[in-house]
């Protein structure tokens, strides 16, 4: 699929559209850094303004209102009928004939649709190709996602006709794209485009001195020597902070000094606590829902990052985990790990719900504070190259691959 005609405009910069449910603490940054660029204008468009107006998330459990500003520095257009009051839950929950009329009225050169699981990307997917806008797709899907029954089976068919409408397709990872190829998607057509934070205010934020870091242990109620196991995450099934908290009780019966920090809320918040309760001499803190600006901080007063999660797309707390110079640990089923966890380097890699596993893993960090800094330095000198600057250099790729000869690599 190539370029349409470009329509007449004062700046020679390629129009891009971002189709989202809602604005999403992750994005936002990057669209402003996109928007920065000499070449890319991007344009965001809105389906709901579900992450503005604090509604409550469901996996939560609670309101949530993020603190960092959403909107600032990138154009972006709230679109359909029930904005403000749609929340994005159920394939049809956020269509609305308008998602078409924007997609042409916003004039753009290329649209990026976030896979495939609302009726709104469809409808915006059949208007960008009914006006000759290429498409490009990005999700975070992964070959290591468990899938059953009928769905399963009739998943390869009915993404390869999907996928047959797309330009290009826009890869978070070595997962990612293995996936994509695995449904014969050629190479030419993959762009790498990484899951990213802004790593810049993970990394500054988190650039604590000995005093401000022992002022923030003492208020998390964590020891000033202790070896603080951090989960920051939805406390959910999926994600297994049980696995955790049993794998640190055994390292705290074998006399290790761990200790355990939860920082966010969910479902399993009762039944941890309860849990935490059967092995007094494992000092576990609840430190509940930690806010965008708050959270770098929590992460500097840990000593290590641990996600036991099954079922997992990618997982970006890693990246800012990484961001805040931790060894970082998890298991083989998060699509991150692969790209970001380098066993030996900056981490360990164990088998989902393992807990036996999940302790010998944890256990050389516990023991060895040299150890924990090498690999948290380490850390950050991976996430270095996993920025901004790269999802840039991708979309530029892409952009002229379709034959937009403003993007310049």
């Amino acid at each position: 699929m190539s370029a349409r005609p470009r329509h007449a405009r004062d700046d020679h910069r390629t129009r891009v559209g971002f189709l989202n449910s809602h604005p999403i603490q992750y994005a936002a940054p990057l669209y402003a850094y996109l928007n920065r660029s000499p070449d890319i204008e991007p344009v965001a468009i809105y389906l709901t303004d579900f992450s503005l107006r604090g509604a409550v998330d469901k996996q939560f459990g609670q309101a949530i209102r993020w603190d960092i500003d959403l909107l600032a520095g990138y154009e972006h257009h709230f679109v359909g009928r029930n904005v403000g009051t749609a929340e994005p839950y159920g394939f049809f929950s956020l269509a609305s004939p308008a998602i078409g009329s924007a997609i042409l009225r916003l004039d753009l050169d290329a649209l990026v649709l976030h896979g495939h699981n609302y009726a709104a990307n469809l409808i915006a997917l059949a208007a960008a190709r009914a006006a000759g806008i290429p498409v490009f797709y990005k999700a975070e899907t992964h070959l290591g996602l468990p899938r059953s029954g009928i769905k399963s089976r009739l998943r390869p068919a009915t993404l390869k006709t999907l996928f047959s409408q797309m330009a290009g397709f826009l890869a978070i990872g070595t997962k990612n794209a293995a996936f994509y190829r695995s449904l014969g998607i050629a190479d030419a057509k993959i762009h790498f485009y990484p899951y990213t934070v802004d790593n810049d205010r993970f990394v500054t934020a988190s650039a604590l001195t000995a005093t401000e870091r022992a002022s923030k242990r003492a208020a998390l109620g964590l020891s000033s020597d202790g070896t603080v196991m951090l989960y920051a995450s939805k406390l959910t099934h999926r994600k297994h902070p049980d696995d955790l908290l049993a794998a640190c009780q055994i390292l705290a019966r074998e006399g290790r000094p761990v200790e355990l920090l939860f920082v966010g809320t969910g479902e399993l918040n009762a039944a941890l606590q309860q849990q935490a309760r059967s092995e007094p001499t494992l000092p576990v803190h609840f430190a509940g829902f930690v806010n965008q600006t708050e959270l770098p901080a929590a992460f500097a007063a840990a000593d290590v990052f641990v996600l036991p999660s099954e079922d997992e797309p990618w997982g970006l707390i890693f990246n800012e985990a990484m961001c805040a110079g931790l060894p970082v640990v998890g298991s083989e089923e998060i699509g991150c790990v692969g790209d970001l966890v380098r066993p030996g380097e900056n981490g360990a890699i164990f088998n989902a719900r393992d807990v036996g596993g999940l302790v010998d893993a944890l256990r050389p960090l516990v023991c060895d504070q040299a150890l924990r800094r090498r690999y948290g330095e380490r850390s950050r000198q991976i996430i270095d190259r996993w920025s901004y600057a790269e999802n840039l250099a991708g979309l530029r790729a892409a952009l002229v691959s379709v034959g937009y000869s403003t993007a310049t690599i």
